[in-house]
């Protein structure tokens, strides 16, 4: 009888382990593989081997929850299948050469936390439904080739810790929205084709610590509401067409290191010990 029964637990357990993950998101592995030439892959899959062996793939209760193919020469193009993975809570394909359009399913991966895309050619425009992926606290996009206005939708993600989308070919001003995201302290916007303003309501980003605008065509006055980011570490506003001065109560603020177009137009770094240069006061 005893025998019997451990036989039974034997069996029970064999079956756990060879249930693996669901078919539905074995299939979207499969997808990306083929549509991002895994046979070219650094690293690559066997197909035939279980899921929980492939590369860069770590699985939890039987779930697909992290895909990590950084800087392993995907090519092609992401697939729309990729949405499937609704447990997915990290997805870096970081430094690829994945081109094509984000697709718009990545609003699908409720479970997503991290988001890295970054370092590939992608085209086209960052999905408005990224917005429906409220659990990210990160999305990096930058040194790509998106176009079109950064979306507005962006604002839903109240988790929102970094933003980074720098080095791309976006237009139009920063969505007002953004300014709603009080959680996020990285917001790197540099090296696009930016409009607009910087909004007063910038001051309600009150965890930023990185602000970089750089090598945009922002125009208007510096908002002097920045000084009230208290933990702004580092900005980077030059080479765009503001106008006037920045506070000095701005510069005074303690640990902050600026880059910015001074009133001669030239860029200047101001680090703490430069703290009382001479910035026009607020009058």
């Amino acid at each position: 009888m005893k025998n019997i029964a451990t036989l039974f637990m034997f069996m029970i357990a064999t079956s756990s382990l060879m249930a693996g993950v669901s078919a539905s998101e074995k299939q979207a592995l499969v997808k990306l593989y083929k549509s991002t030439n895994g046979s070219q892959w650094t690293n690559k899959w066997d197909l035939k081997k279980p899921v929980s062996t492939w590369y860069g793939i770590r699985i939890q209760n039987d779930k697909v929850v992290a895909i990590d193919l950084s800087n392993n020469n995907l090519t092609g193009e992401l697939p729309k299948e990729i949405g499937n993975l609704t447990n997915l809570q990290q997805l870096s394909l970081f430094k690829n050469s994945i081109s094509g359009n984000i697709p718009a399913t990545i609003g699908n991966m409720s479970s997503l936390k991290s988001l890295n895309l970054a370092f590939n050619k992608f085209s086209g425009k960052i999905p408005a439904t990224i917005g429906k992926a409220t659990a990210l606290e990160s999305v990096e996009m930058y040194m790509n080739a998106l176009s079109g206005d950064i979306p507005s939708e962006l604002g839903t993600l109240k988790n929102l810790r970094t933003l980074s989308l720098f080095n791309n070919e976006l237009t139009g001003s920063i969505p007002s929205t953004v300014y709603t995201l009080t959680s996020l302290k990285v917001l790197l916007l540099s090296s696009n084709k930016l409009s607009g303003n910087l909004s007063r309501e910038v001051a309600n980003l009150t965890s930023l610590e990185n602000l970089s605008l750089f090598e945009n065509n922002m125009n208007g006055q510096v908002p002097f509401d920045l000084e009230k980011l208290n933990h702004l570490k580092e900005m980077n506003i030059s080479y765009n067409q503001f106008s006037g001065l920045v506070s000095r109560n701005l510069a005074q603020l303690d640990t902050l290191n600026m880059t910015m177009i001074n009133d001669k137009g030239v860029a200047v770094v101001l680090p703490v010990k430069d703290k009382n240069s001479a910035l026009a006061n607020e009058e």
